[in-house]
């Protein structure tokens, strides 16, 4: 199966769904190479980047999980080539 890098943002609006972002993101810990989270309070939201690695399949089941959640928007950008 070809696997593909890539870079998801995700802006966490309601911050009681964190824990739901947590549990989908540990459900698919294998495709993610690196996180960040930034907790921006005065906004009272967070914003997180990953980086994934993985196939178009996996990453999108992940993404659309998280796109589900309310309260969470999710972005993301996957390398056009694969190895």
């Amino acid at each position: 199966m070809e696997k593909r890098i890539g870079i998801i943002g995700i802006v966490v609006e309601d911050l009681s769904r964190a824990e739901t972002v947590n549990a989908v993101l540990h459900e698919y810990a294998e495709l993610i190479v690196g996180r960040m989270g930034i907790p921006c309070r005065e906004r009272g939201v967070s914003v997180m980047s990953l980086i994934v690695d993985g196939s178009n399949d996996a990453i999108s089941a992940m993404t659309g999980k998280l796109g589900r959640i309310s309260g969470v928007s999710v972005k993301s950008m996957i390398a056009k080539t694969s190895r």
